[in-house]
């Protein structure tokens, strides 16, 4: 029920996202999901993708620091309201959101959101208590 997760450091400037993105795709690494936060002085590139052993260490190969983490997908409907019933049951849950990326596979189906919680185990009992279904990692890499 967890998915892995590498993060790539960034120093914040021209061409270093690129440079990853070269790197993978010469790789043959396929990106199922990412997101960019930023600093000052440098971004956190966060990615799922086809092959997380692969591409951390053609990543490490050409100079990047990559860390690895894990995280839980969970669908939710697409439609107004759906983020706001999985953020209450995490709430009542007393669960604390670290942070989250969201995308959709197609319109008006499901969306997939990324969760990175402060208490991995726990927010999954939670969710699953709920009936909300969370995606294995080979699900989210064959959407």
């Amino acid at each position: 029920m967890k998915v892995e997760q590498i993060s790539v450091f960034l120093e914040n400037k021209s061409g270093r996202l690129a440079d990853v993105t070269k790197v993978l795709a010469e790789a043959g690494i396929n990106l199922r999901a990412l997101s960019l936060a930023d600093t000052a002085d440098f971004g956190i590139l966060r990615l799922i993708v086809n092959d997380i052993e692969k591409a951390k260490q053609v990543l490490k190969d050409n100079s990047f620091t990559v860390g690895r983490t894990e995280v839980v997908a969970v669908e939710v409907e697409d439609k107004p309201g759906g983020m706001a019933k999985i953020l209450g049951v995490l709430d009542k849950g007393g669960i604390n959101v670290e942070y989250m990326y969201a995308f959709v596979q197609k319109s008006g189906e499901h969306a997939i959101i990324i969760f990175r919680f402060d208490a991995l185990d726990e927010a999954i009992d939670v969710l699953s208590n709920a009936g909300i279904r969370i995606l294995k990692g080979e699900e989210v890499l064959s959407l």
